[in-house]
Formats: C-alpha cells, sequence, structure tokens
C-alpha cells in the first residue's frame, strides 16, 4: 500500500507539522527525528510507547509506523495491575519514551529508547507495508476481564482518515487544536496521524482549556476536535465569554466524539458561537463508522451517515436485519468494511465471537436509524438499553431530556430490577444547586411530557459528581443501587 505520511516527503519542509506547547516540529524536521526513532527500532517487532501528551509520543509513534513495527500506545495513569496485563499481552521488545519520563516498575524490564524530537536519521517511507500489517495494537477498557489488544491494520487508519478527509473537506490547509490523550484513537490516530496524513498541522494543547483553545482559534486553527467533558465546560464558559464565543464562531469545524454530546450543550453553544458541533461515531475496533458531513445538515443528538466504504446496518435481538428505518426502531448496530480491526491480539475465542459468520462486527452499540439514513446511537446494548413494560427504551434520550431541565447539571439513565415492569427506570443527577434539588416527580413528569410516560424515571438519585473515564464517559457499572 502507498505511505501512511506522504506529506513527510511531499510537503514543504518548512511547514509545521507539530506543536506541543512552546516546542513545534517542521515536516522536515518530523521527517528526521521519526527516521531517527524508526531506525532504532527497525526489525523490533511490536514496541511500546508511554504515551504522554508530547512531542516525543508523536515521533516515537510515527517513527515507529515508518520502520514497519506494530505501536502499543501505553497510558501512563494505568495502574501497575493492568500494564502488567497489557506488557504479558502483547509482549513488546522496547519502549519509546521522552528522555525525562519517569517510567513504573511494570515498564522497566523492557529496554528503553529516549525519543530524541531533534534527532536525525534516515527518511523512512512505509510504503512497503501490507494492508494487513498491525500498525497499532490499542487496549479496549474492558467492562469484563482484562483489557483486549485491538489489533488495528495499516488500512484501517489509512481508510478511516480518508473518509474523514471526504467527509469534512480535512485539507492540508487545516490547522487542528486538541487537548486529548493519545493513548486512545480518539487522540492518536484522528487527532495526530490524521493532520500528518492530510499535510496540516495540529496543535495539542496538554491540557485542556477554554483560554488556550480560543488563543489557537484566534491565531489560525480551524478545526477543534473535543470530548462531551470538554464541550460542556465550553457551554458553561460561554455565557461570560464573548471572546470564547467569536473564537469558535470563527473554526471551521467544532467535532465531538467518544461519547455522545448531549442537545443541550449543542444547543447552548450553537446560540452563543452560530457554529454547530458536528459528532462522529467510532470504537477502538473499528476506527470511525459514521459522521455529520461538513456540507451535510448538522442534526444535534445523532451522528450522522455512514462513511464512504463503511456498510452500517441495525439488527434484531434475534440478529435478523431491520429492513425499514423509521427513526423509531431501536436495533444494535452491525458494521462491515476496511476500516475494521484485524482481531483481539491473542484471543481469537474473543475475535471469533466479535463478528458474524458473514463478516459483520457487532458493536454492542444500540440505535435508531432515521429514513434518509441518519443514525442515533441510544446507548450500549449492555447498559444502557431499558426494557420496561414491554419497550425497548434507550437511556440516551431520556438523559438528554433530563439535561433540558435547569435543576440538572449532569444525568445518567440505568435500569434496575422491577418485579411489574421487567426494569424500571433509574436517574442519577447531579442538581444544579446541591441544597435544592429537583424532586422525583418533578423530573418524572419532566420526561414524560418531552418523551412519552413509559420513559419517564421511577426512581433519582442525587449525586456530587458522576463516575467517569479519563474520554469523559460515564462509568455506569460504578453507579450502585444500593
Amino acid at each position: 500500500m502507498s505511505s501512511l505520511f506522504p506529506a513527510l516527503t511531499h510537503r514543504p519542509g518548512a511547514l509545521v507539522a507539530l506543536r506541543f506547547g512552546e516546542r513545534s516540529l517542521t515536516y522536515a524536521q518530523l521527517a528526521a527525528a521519526a527516521g531517527s526513532a524508526g531506525d532504532r527500532v527497525r526489525g523490533a517487532g511490536r514496541v511500546a510507547v508511554w504515551a504522554t501528551p508530547s512531542l516525543e509520543t508523536a515521533v516515537g509513534v510515527v517513527g515507529a509506523l515508518l520502520a514497519g513495527q506494530a505501536v502499543v500506545p501505553l497510558n501512563p495513569k494505568s495502574g501497575e495491575k493492568e500494564l502488567g496485563h497489557i506488557l504479558s499481552d502483547s509482549a513488546p521488545t522496547a519502549v519509546l519514551a521522552a528522555p525525562d519520563d519517569e517510567l513504573p516498575a511494570a515498564v522497566r524490564g523492557l529496554e528503553r529508547i529516549d525519543v530524541d524530537v531533534y534527532g536525525s536519521g534516515p527518511v523512512l517511507d512505509d510504503g512497503s507495508a501490507a494492508d494487513d500489517d498491525p500498525a497499532l495494537v490499542v487496549y479496549t477498557s474492558g467492562t469484563t476481564g482484562p483489557p483486549k489488544g485491538a489489533v488495528l491494520p495499516h488500512r484501517a487508519i489509512a481508510t478511516t482518515l480518508d473518509a474523514l478527509a471526504d467527509a469534512w473537506q480535512w485539507t492540508g490547509d487545516d490547522v487542528l487544536v486538541h487537548g486529548l490523550p493519545l493513548f486512545h484513537v480518539h487522540g492518536l490516530v484522528l487527532g495526530v496521524l490524521g493532520p500528518l496524513r492530510r499535510g496540516g498541522a495540529v496543535r495539542h494543547l496538554g491540557r485542556f482549556g477554554t483560554e488556550a483553545l480560543a488563543r489557537e482559534l484566534n491565531s489560525g486553527a480551524t478545526m477543534m476536535f473535543g470530548v462531551p467533558t470538554m464541550y460542556h465546560r465550553i457551554a458553561e464558559a460561554l455565557p461570560e465569554d464573548p471572546a470564547l464565543a467569536k473564537a469558535l464562531g470563527g473554526a471551521r469545524l467544532l467535532v465531538s466524539g467518544s461519547a455522545a454530546l448531549p442537545v443541550h450543550d449543542h444547543e447552548r453553544i450553537t446560540a452563543a458561537t452560530g457554529r454547530r458541533v458536528i459528532e462522529r461515531y467510532g470504537m477502538t475496533e473499528t476506527l470511525m463508522n459514521t459522521s455529520v458531513r461538513a456540507d451535510g445538515e448538522p442534526r444535534a443528538g445523532t451522528v450522522g451517515v455512514p462513511l464512504p466504504g463503511v456498510e452500517l446496518r441495525l439488527v434484531e435481538e434475534d440478529g435478523s436485519p431491520i429492513t425499514s428505518y423509521d427513526g423509531e426502531t431501536v436495533g444494535e448496530i452491525q458494521v462491515r468494511g476496511p476500516n475494521l480491526f484485524t482481531g483481539y491480539l491473542n484471543r481469537p475465542d474473543a475475535t471469533a465471537a466479535a463478528f458474524t459468520a458473514d463478516g459483520w462486527f457487532r458493536t454492542g452499540d444500540m440505535a435508531v436509524r432515521d429514513p434518509d439514513g441518519y443514525v442515533r446511537i441510544v446507548g450500549r446494548k449492555a447498559t444502557d438499553l431499558i426494557k420496561s413494560g414491554g419497550y425497548k427504551i434507550g437511556a440516551g434520550e431520556i438523559e438528554n431530556a433530563l439535561l433540558e431541565h435547569p435543576g440538572v447539571r449532569e444525568a445518567a439513565v440505568t435500569g434496575e430490577p422491577d418485579a411489574d415492569l421487567g426494569e424500571r427506570i433509574v436517574a442519577w443527577i447531579v442538581p444544579a444547586d446541591a441544597q435544592s434539588p429537583p424532586g422525583a416527580a418533578e423530573l418524572a413528569d419532566h420526561v414524560a411530557g418531552r418523551l412519552a410516560p413509559h420513559k419517564r424515571p421511577r426512581v433519582v438519585h442525587c449525586l456530587d459528581a458522576l463516575p467517569r473515564n479519563d474520554m469523559g464517559k460515564i462509568l455506569k457499572r460504578a453507579l450502585s443501587h444500593d
């Protein structure tokens, strides 16, 4: 296949490719530094990267990919047990890190290779890599059992990034700003490899903040990638920060992913900036499946339409495809296409269970689809599909309705066993005013009036904060009914 990063040799070398804080690299400097790092790991097999939000991580990953090695990004916040599992499962021969990174005991047994971001080595070309050669092994946060390593081949990265370029009209003139971690596909594949494949630039904030974001958007950044937690902070800050509203209003594209962005936050951001945040839908195993297109209708609460090359269908519980899309019928999303991973490392059983006999990947995500093809995620099959009184109800739409209540700052919805209904709907809220939270009856009436009576919560719990992971996703399994 062709190179993942043609811009390294075909773009003017003086153009800035990467900027992290005060440090930056031009395309010529990146080609030299990645060549140096890649030369040191050539033939090493799998290599780990200590994935801090730094130039060293970006250079190390690009260098290893150019040298034809599979990269295992390590989350620096992982506990010792999780790190130990990932290292024993993936068996990397070395770890790439920044010279001043202090590595934990679990990693110290590996050969350490310090990345020199101003080093110079041969300009490498990964064009000899086969489509199905592994590029990344990314460990998914398993809800049951230890994390599984999803093996992402070169073709999955190339086709996803090219499909997004088509959907978002993403070119080498774009400058992306974000503050995402680099051990997930959102921050690493979309947020670093994406701009480099296009020949554009990425400016990483290090730590996300609205002030730093506004500064970058006012000085040439055209796109922002974020997760709902970041956009929620933006929505909260906008009423008191006209400079932030102006900066966001000048952006070409604002993209949210990794979890659903509440409709309430969509509306607040649009009202203040005149810009619509667009959403896309993907997973570690599939990279990107759908997106609202830059030239399409930005419909709040949906993740758009399938990307070029991606087949998507909804299926009933018995696996039979839903043939007529009405915007109401809930089914599990299954996808097929070149964007998919090749399997879970060392887990042929889990890989086989993840696919149907004819090659469709079972995502475990539940959705409805409008007649014109737009997809609306209603939640995870395991945690967000509630069967109550004979209805299949998605937690997501109830959460959106709750967030429209002025007394609710954050909301999560789960189901719990009920002798009469099968499952009753339970709301977990963070009230806007802890001293005066809205009552259960008031919230039930609020939801029933917006959606339908059978979707109202029967139980309401008030919390100081909702449990979330490092990407801002709510950890519903940590919500206890006790």
